[in-house]
């Protein structure tokens, strides 16, 4: 892919259709492998969260294609708050790109298009979690603008 193939891609809100594919791309990583479910039959749970995710107002899970064919994925998540005289955030999560495609500039472009769409929705800050087995992913997420800022913490369940 070359700089000028990055702009050709279009971005549309993720079909029902589209899901073994966007699991495919989840699980193209060294974490996602571990974690992901892709083999056919889809699990349900990818379905039942897919269908939570689509009828959510707040919620929007965007693939990227060129010429028909899916080059990425991600979700984002719209949160109204409280805080900061009720701002609302716009938090990227599940951001992939095909592992043929990396390093092309795509991801620039998709977390552009991420942070576009959040100021649209009024979103006084962007922000995103990224796991520390990452250090390539946080290099990338500092050269955008993002910082560090606080520090996450999960309780798996």
């Amino acid at each position: 892919m070359t700089v000028s193939d990055v702009q050709d891609v279009s971005f549309r809100r993720a079909k029902k259709e589209d899901l073994a594919a966007i699991v495919e791309l989840l699980a193209d990583d060294s974490l996602g492998a571990t974690r992901e479910k892709p083999e056919p039959p889809l699990d349900a749970s990818y379905i039942k969260a897919f269908e939570a995710i689509d009828r959510d107002p707040n919620q929007l899970l965007v693939v990227v294609e060129r010429d028909g064919a899916l080059l990425g994925c991600l979700q984002l998540t719209f949160i109204p708050g409280l805080s900061r005289t009720g701002m609302w955030r716009g938090q990227i999560e599940s951001v992939r790109i095909a592992s043929s495609f990396r390093g092309e500039g795509l991801g620039g472009v998709m977390f552009r298009w991420a942070i576009e769409k959040c100021k649209e929705r009024n979103c006084g800050l962007v922000q995103l979690t990224t796991d520390k087995a990452r250090p390539d992913a946080l290099r990338f997420y500092e050269a955008l603008g993002f910082r560090a800022s606080h520090e996450g913490m999960k309780l798996p369940l």
